[in-house]
């Protein structure tokens, strides 16, 4: 579908430009923005590479460890049916720190094994494994929301346009990103209590 709506978007643009006779200005445009994505690309993969190398390091310190053990009781409050799912557990929490610290890049993989991991709970427990069970909708409601302690891609985004002071976003977004998670952690409390009514 999004697919359709961008091609959709392209081909009214040009006709707009071969109607109003600015198709030169289309081109040009075209040409600075290949050229603005190229930089960007290339400055978030400095960024990403020294952020993920940073997790990387705090995996092997042991840090990501004693972190996750630190967020386990709250875990086990959000997702009570996975109390004894040690593993499941694991993978959330490094998910979630990661999002913390505004590493969506490395909180990829860890979202994807827990993901894998929950689908293997719901086999062992006999239910269809392919479609996704309460706790699934509950992490990826709690992987949107995401708590950010430092936005990492919007300080880049925001250096790379040009902002004098590319940091002011990080009060605005912890502001912002934990009355998202506050209001994740209600919807799942609430839909969790209803489901057990039902």
């Amino acid at each position: 579908m999004l697919n359709y709506l961008w091609a959709f978007m392209i081909l009214i643009g040009i006709l707009y430009g071969c109607f109003h006779g600015t198709m030169a200005d289309i081109s040009s445009a075209a040409l600075d923005s290949s050229k603005e994505a190229v930089t960007l690309c290339i400055t978030m993969l400095g960024v990403m590479s020294f952020w993920t190398g940073l997790m990387q390091i705090a995996q092997k310190a042991g840090i990501i460890a004693s972190l996750t053990q630190k967020i386990t009781p709250f875990l086990r409050f959000l997702f009570p049916s996975l109390r004894n799912e040690y593993q499941a557990l694991e993978y959330i929490s490094t998910n979630v720190i990661a999002n913390i610290l505004g590493l969506g890049w490395a909180c990829t993989p860890a979202g994807l094994k827990a993901m894998e991991e929950m689908r293997q709970i719901q086999l062992r427990r006999g239910k269809n494994p392919d479609m996704a069970s309460n706790e699934m909708c509950g992490f990826l409601i709690l992987n949107i929301s995401s708590l950010q302690l430092i936005p990492v891609n919007m300080i880049v985004y925001r250096s790379q346009y040009g902002s004098v002071n590319p940091t002011a976003i990080i009060a605005p977004a912890i502001v912002a990103t934990l009355f998202s998670t506050l209001a994740g952690i209600l919807f799942l409390k609430i839909a969790d209590m209803r489901s057990r009514i039902h």
